[in-house]
């Protein structure tokens, strides 16, 4: 009798353990910091309430380990000085030969040699003298990215000028390295931003789409930031490159951070903004940049010529009037918010 009231305690006691389990509401946990010369936030869904801010810190310093300029012990700079025995990561690894899908694939309108360039024309300092035309005719000899390959654990150069720089496409990788990292701790609903660089993973709890806004295009870099649109994305990536953010200001003229490789000059079209939705943040990163350097008319041409990349685009034009001209792909229009509020 004392053995079957035992039972039947601990019958129920494990029934109530089940009913908290099943009833007990997902956790949502935020976490933000400073990584990459940007801001991160990174959103998910938890049932254990777990915060992985160190591991996600921790993360994000590898990546700069690997791929950072602005540390001179990374890997891509001791390639860059042209280091002997320089030993590859797999985050380097992954990003190299991404970027040179994409250079090939976009025929160097996205070139992850173009750094030279990048530095000549001051948008690192935003100060200095601008490149005349005969430096500028100089650096083009050395941002060809046929000259640089990976072979086996090793970089080889044909040229010892050559020099990478990821700044296109590292943000993106980085929030799809989050992504990854949430997985593997059984965390499938979330929201990665880095640097506007965003990675969405399953639908929240409530079956509700993760919301991304995109930005209005604003007269300077200090101006109040507005929303344009809003997106609703699950197991998507979108990332949004501009011209009107990021320039430099002399005697009165912008010059846009975005160099073309073919010239050398940062590029000088109406397009002020494009956005680009793709399975990963490391191909939405790429192709916003291509993009931003093809601009729109030669970049819609890419898209219908290369479907198989599946890519959404809403590209923001000047029509010169004052006014903004938006182009956008019939998949992107699905993706739109009736409720345009961030």
């Amino acid at each position: 009798m004392h053995r079957t009231v035992q039972t039947q305690s601990l019958f129920w006691f494990l029934a109530l353990l089940l009913l908290i389990s099943c009833t007990r509401k997902p956790q949502k946990t935020i976490i933000t910091g400073e990584a990459q010369g940007t801001y991160y936030q990174v959103t998910y869904i938890d049932d254990s309430n777990r915060n992985f801010s160190k591991e996600i810190d921790s993360l994000l310093r590898t990546l700069d380990h690997s791929v950072s300029l602005w540390d001179d012990s990374s890997i891509i700079s001791r390639i860059n000085r042209n280091e002997k025995g320089v030993k590859l990561d797999s985050i380097f690894r992954v990003i190299f030969t991404k970027s040179m899908e994409v250079a090939k694939r976009t025929e160097g309108a996205f070139n992850p040699c173009v750094g030279p360039l990048v530095k000549a024309w001051g948008f690192h300092r935003k100060q200095g003298k601008l490149p005349d035309s005969v430096l500028i005719a100089e650096l083009l000899k050395h941002i060809d990215y046929r000259k640089i390959w990976l072979q086996g654990d090793s970089i080889v150069k044909s040229d010892t000028n050559i020099e990478l720089d990821f700044n296109a496409i590292a943000q993106g990788y980085s929030a799809d390295l989050v992504a990854s990292f949430l997985r593997e701790k059984g965390i499938s609903s979330y929201l990665v931003d880095i640097g506007g660089e965003v990675v969405a993973g399953d639908m929240k709890p409530d079956g509700s789409l993760w919301r991304v806004g995109i930005e209005k295009p604003s007269d300077s870099a200090s101006s109040e930031r507005e929303i344009e649109t809003v997106v609703e994305i699950a197991n998507k990536a979108i990332a949004t490159s501009g011209t009107y953010r990021k320039y430099r200001l002399e005697n009165g003229r912008r010059y846009s951070h975005t160099i073309d490789p073919q010239t050398g000059f940062p590029v000088n079209h109406s397009l002020l903004s494009v956005s680009v939705v793709a399975n990963d943040g490391i191909t939405a990163d790429a192709y916003a940049t291509a993009f931003m350097v093809m601009g729109a008319e030669k970049a819609w041409r890419f898209i219908r010529d290369n479907k198989d990349l599946g890519l959404e685009v809403y590209f923001i034009l000047d029509d010169n009037k004052s006014n903004f001209r938006i182009i956008q792909t019939p998949g992107f229009v699905d993706m739109l918010s009736k409720t345009q509020e961030k």
